[in-house]
């Protein structure tokens, strides 16, 4: 279980409004920056909240080869989390992973930004 697990909250975005609101968009942006970096993804489940003609925030999580990707949106509050973990098992994926979370942040200009990494399954005593 050798792994990075990445999670950032994203306040006072100033991207593209359909970014926060449209779970077409999300969907678009998560699988393209998954795919750049190495990232394989093998199944998705995205959900719009709100309706089609009033849409609100989307969420989504795309399951990757190397683990997962989670993306929440809040556009009545121009923020966004981020949670991506990674497995490091046959290989060492935090490259990819730090690249696919920093674009993923990029892609939503935030104002401000808190995160955090994680290694896991390293035994400290």
């Amino acid at each position: 279980m050798n792994g990075l697990h990445l999670i950032a909250e994203l306040h006072d975005c100033k991207c593209a409004p359909h970014l926060l609101r449209s779970v077409d968009a999300l969907r678009e942006l998560c699988l393209a920056i998954c795919s750049a970096p190495g990232l394989t993804p093998v199944g998705q489940v995205f959900h719009q909240f709100g309706s089609n003609t009033e849409p609100a925030g989307a969420t989504g999580a795309v399951i990757l080869a190397e683990s997962h990707l989670a993306v929440h949106t809040w556009p009545e509050m121009n923020a966004v989390t981020l949670d991506l973990y990674v497995c490091n098992f046959s290989q060492d994926n935090s490259i990819a992973a730090r690249s696919a979370c920093a674009r993923l942040v990029a892609a939503f200009v935030p104002g401000r930004v808190e995160q955090r990494e994680i290694v896991r399954g390293s035994c400290s005593n």
